[in-house]
């Protein structure tokens, strides 16, 4: 039997709620996020850095929590990575130090926690990630064990919330995906358990989901139960399933050719690239992504991003943005600010030097010399043999002189 999870949570405050703000027009909700980890196991730690002296409103609902408030120092010029060393320094602290704590979950979006995700996991952590889908890059929502979209998050918020701002127009709720979308992924995981000879039961399915696509969700596909996902995909003939309610069994069989069969993620990525280079001069400057959408259905009237397996076009920049096509910039008045990626700035190339010369000269530095040094050896010997002739030629003339002087 495994053991019951115990949770610690570590919140990226600003990164959560800027993102929350500007890409899902929302606002955080730390009681949200705490209800559905408790659905996962127990919470025994909660931790959230921000610089809370400019998040006043958010100190009373971290209290409300008892999430423990810790101040982020950020450097004069702005920077943050020193705080988010601070989050990933305190997260590995504690698997080092508390052995009862099994699970950890990041609450950012940020793709800086991609080496602490690693690191837990190498620990033998059990690490959620909880984000919006839209601001969190997909690298970090595939590498942890599940990913926790906010989306749905807010679509279960109750309205009566006493911290919330009803000034704040709601963000409409995003179309659910075709469930076309989600047959490669559950083939996948059938597979899998019929090569491991396990049967394919209704839990078992979905745990072996999230191992293959921790981005998993079924809300994405307007179902609010993973029960429900699977009648839906009954009823439109992709899955038979047999047994009674809570023994579910599912098995694969032919599902019917959609009209208009879904496309890969990557397909959208040339039609973005077409129209990033039509507008590059405006793009300099970047755009808010409402403008870019708009300028993605002018050349693209047909283009629906939910054939790419996206809910929102938002969804699509990020995913984009870990392609390095685009960058992404949450902008508190502007919003979700869209700028051309490392993409259209290759390196410049350095410049290169004639190859014959340099070869050239290592090879002359490099190649041997015999013949010089056989030349030495010679002159050696001749010089020794000579200087030995020279001493007794020498001394014959010291004699003939001595001979004569007698």
């Amino acid at each position: 039997m495994q053991d019951k999870l115990k949770i610690a949570v570590f919140i990226d405050y600003d990164n959560i709620e800027i993102g929350v703000k500007t890409t899902l027009k929302g606002e955080f909700n730390v009681g949200v996020v705490l209800d559905a980890l408790k659905e996962r196991g127990d919470v025994v730690a909660k931790f959230a850095y921000a610089d809370w002296g400019r998040n006043e409103q958010a100190k009373r609902q971290m209290a409300e929590n008892a999430v423990q408030m810790v101040q982020r120092v950020i450097s004069p010029r702005g920077d943050k990575n020193g705080a988010d060393i601070n989050l990933a320094l305190d997260a590995l602290e504690m698997a080092f130090t508390h052995d009862h704590i099994n699970a950890f979950a990041i609450v950012s979006g940020d793709s800086d926690f991609i080496p602490l995700v690693n690191k837990l996991k190498m620990y033998g952590k059990t690490v959620f990630v909880v984000g919006g889908r839209a601001f969190t890059s997909t690298i970090l929502q595939k590498n942890c064990h599940e990913f926790i979209s906010f989306e749905s998050l807010l679509d279960n918020e109750p309205r009566d919330k006493g911290h919330a701002r009803p000034s704040r127009p709601q963000r409409p709720r995003p179309e659910p995906l075709d469930l076309a979308q989600a047959m490669p992924l559950v083939e996948r995981a059938l597979q899998a358990l019929e090569r491991r000879g396990a049967k394919p039961q209704l839990g078992l399915l979905k745990s072996t989901m999230l191992q293959l696509d921790p981005a998993f969700s079924e809300k994405a596909y307007g179902s609010s139960t993973f029960t429900d996902f699977i009648e839906k995909l009954q009823q439109a003939g992709y899955l038979n399933v047999t047994g009674a309610e809570g023994r579910y069994f599912i098995e694969r069989k032919p599902a019917p050719q959609p009209e208009r069969p879904p496309l890969k993620p990557e397909e959208a990525l040339p039609l973005l690239r077409d129209v990033l280079e039509i507008h590059r001069l405006e793009m300099d400057a970047g755009v808010p992504a409402e403008v870019l959408a708009a300028w993605v259905a002018e050349h693209y009237p047909d283009f629906d991003c939910k054939r790419y397996g996206f809910q929102e076009f938002t969804e699509l920049l990020n995913y984009a943005q870990d392609k390095l096509l685009v960058r992404i910039q949450p902008d508190e008045d502007k919003g979700l600010m869209v700028y051309l990626g490392a993409e259209f700035y290759p390196p410049a190339d350095a410049e290169v030097l004639p190859a014959a010369p340099v070869l050239q000269f290592a090879e002359a530095i490099a190649a041997p010399k015999p013949a010089r040094k056989r030349r030495r050896a010679q002159t050696v010997a001749a010089v020794t043999q000579t200087g030995g002739r020279r001493t007794t030629r020498t001394s014959r003339r010291k004699k003939s002189s001595s001979a004569s002087a007698d």
